[in-house]
């Protein structure tokens, strides 16, 4: 495995199923130079067995790296596999979700449930590291169940990490496994960042990225010393223009945003997508949100999910949408 850079991992975009594909990557790329940007979870059987994986899942924007690919599955066979495919398209990390408490991976025995059998996870993480020749790292919760133990999660992350891997992505939250859905287990378990804090001291020389709860700038700000970088999902999903805040406060970027030539960039790229086939709407979802909070957001999604003029298909349609937010509102 290459050397790793701490940095590279200072501000990352969380998988989220159903989110993070990669029209949600571009459009987070252009809002963001910086950050690190994540697949959804593609299972290890989807990888291997669809045809259709390459169109489906892997295919990316050159302007997205650095791009990690997150795999779920338990069989380091399989997983092994899946990397170096994963290599192959030309991402640049590998992730293993040993974090998510869906009953999909439930029924599967990964995601969450494979941190009750952390010998299996190194034999996975071994076989990957096998492999490929760039950084494979872990995603997981502090806990299972209701197992409220520093030390469960540092024998854990100690195991792992004498094997070899250096990059942790900590959900700061247990993982119910049975009895609360996914959405529940991202609100309800007690965040615990000393636990994370922690881990950062026990394991200096690691790379410990905290999941969980990250909400503002000054939130960032107040605990940034004491873990080397931060993965937030929901609060971009929610407010896209979070990412200019992050860029603007981290990485001392000046000037006004340019949000015409926004326009024009994501008009550009939804000719190319569609000239290969792909469906306005599906290209328009992940800007729904865009403009949240901004006089004229409301009419922004309305015109971007009107269902007449999404079936024309035309990129069109999100320059009327700017337009009409444009009348309403101070943005320029």
């Amino acid at each position: 495995m290459e050397t790793i850079n701490k940095d590279s991992w200072k501000f990352c975009v969380a998988p989220m199923l159903g989110v993070t594909n990669r029209h949600c990557r571009f459009l987070y790329r252009c809002l963001n130079s910086h950050v690190r940007l994540y697949t959804e979870m593609v299972t290890t059987a989807a990888l291997i067995r669809n045809k259709n994986i390459f169109s489906k899942y892997l295919l990316f924007d050159n302007s997205q790296h650095p791009i990690a690919l997150q795999l779920g599955g338990n069989d380091p066979v399989d997983l092994a596999k899946s990397a170096r495919i994963g290599e192959k398209c030309g991402y640049d990390e590998i992730n293993i979700n040993c974090g998510c408490p869906s009953s999909r991976v439930l029924n599967g025995s990964f995601g969450a449930y494979l941190m009750k059998d952390v010998n299996l996870v190194i034999d996975c993480l071994k076989a990957i590291m096998d492999a490929v020749s760039i950084p494979v790292s872990i995603k997981h919760r502090i806990g299972i169940d209701y197992v409220d133990s520093y030390q469960f999660i540092r024998d854990f992350v100690g195991k792992i990490h004498d094997i070899g891997c250096n990059v942790f992505i900590v959900h700061a939250r247990n993982a119910v496994l049975r009895g609360l859905s996914p959405k529940k287990n991202r609100e309800i378990p007690a965040l615990k960042y000393d636990y994370v804090y922690k881990l950062k001291k026990d394991f200096p020389d690691a790379v410990i990225v905290l999941n969980g709860g990250i909400s503002s700038i000054d939130s960032i700000r107040n605990i940034e010393n004491f873990v080397d970088g931060f993965m937030i999902g929901r609060c971009i999903m929610s407010n896209p223009l979070f990412l200019l805040d992050i860029e603007s406060a981290f990485y001392k970027e000046e000037g006004v945003f340019d949000y015409n030539n926004l326009i024009n960039i994501l008009i550009e790229y939804a000719h190319i997508e569609i000239n290969k086939g792909v469906q306005l709407r599906a290209i328009v979802q992940p800007m729904l949100n865009l403009f949240k909070g901004t006089n004229g957001a409301g009419l922004w999604r309305r015109t971007l999910s009107h269902t007449a003029s999404l079936s024309n298909n035309k990129p069109e349609l999100i320059y009327a949408a700017w337009d009409a937010i444009c009348k309403r509102s101070s943005i320029l």
